[in-house]
């Protein structure tokens, strides 16, 4: 069987299950970060007026995270069911709980600790399952694919929204232009980088039926704005993956945050949602 504990690799997302505390404070920063920028908040808003939900719908969201997806769902006036939310992480699942609770909607939401792999919740408990940035992490994004299919009820969807990683760079005045640095970031960031180029194919070989699709660039020109919060995480994260030592990473985080306060930065990376039907 497959587990996400399996892994292997650097990937520092990938790795939840068991980083350290400054890891993940630092994953933490970067999740709360980037769901409260406006970019997130539109992707979520269209998947969710996409989905067009009528009825008390029960929705999961695997590798919540620290739950800003489903914090943001029990927000919104469209969505009257019962939200789970599930982290192979015990202490992200904590902070989510937590949150939720300061910002009053705990009572909304059902968190729990779970492989996405394999999820110990009954089958055709759920009409929606949202993967928000998790395949680009996971061992095996067929098997999660499987594994939210046999959760769904049938008839029921999934939202996929994640970066093509592979596509993300973040330009330096290295002789290379950060090529190297790129190559690092996606040794020490993503697992699977190139899986959205893979999702029309991944979707039917799994029972899944593609209805919608949006694609996004998050580009930063000139100053720091959508990937500003990833700076700072780099002086953590890019030491605890092993790519490069701490002395490393702080000249790299100084030269970006020193280009974009001379209005000299760049940062750019493909993103995309799709929404799927179960065929089955």
């Amino acid at each position: 069987m497959v587990t996400q504990t399996q892994f292997t690799g650097k990937d520092v997302y990938a790795r939840t299950f068991d980083a350290d505390e400054e890891s993940l404070a630092a994953i933490a920063e970067r999740l709360e970060a980037r769901g409260k920028h406006a970019f997130f908040a539109e992707v979520i808003g269209q998947y969710m007026d996409a989905l067009q939900l009528s009825r008390d719908e029960a929705i999961l969201e695997l590798g919540c995270g620290t739950g800003v997806i489903p914090r943001t769902l029990a927000k919104r006036s469209d969505v009257t069911g019962r939200i789970t939310a599930i982290d192979i992480s015990p202490h992200l699942v904590e902070l989510g709980a937590r949150l939720a609770s300061e910002e009053g909607v705990a009572d909304r939401i059902d968190f729990l600790v779970g492989d996405a792999h394999s999820i110990i919740e009954p089958q055709g408990r759920f009409d929606v399952v949202i993967m928000h940035t998790l395949l680009s992490h996971v061992v095996d994004p067929a098997t999660v694919l499987r594994e939210a299919r046999r959760l769904l009820r049938p008839g029921g969807r999934i939202v996929v929204f994640d970066g093509d990683f592979d596509s993300l760079t973040f330009a330096t005045d290295a002789p290379d232009g950060g090529a190297e640095t790129d190559r690092l970031l996606g040794i020490a960031g993503r697992t699977q980088g190139c899986v959205m180029r893979q999702m029309p194919r991944l979707l039917n070989l799994n029972g899944f039926r593609l209805e919608w699709s949006r694609a996004y660039v998050a580009a930063d020109i000139g100053r720091a704005d959508f990937w500003h919060s990833s700076l700072s995480t780099f002086r953590t994260l890019l030491p605890k993956s092993g790519v490069i030592s701490a002395d490393d990473a702080n000249a790299y985080v100084d030269t970006l945050e020193r280009a974009s306060a001379n209005g000299e930065f760049f940062a750019s990376c493909n993103l995309y949602t799709v929404i799927a039907r179960s065929a089955g």
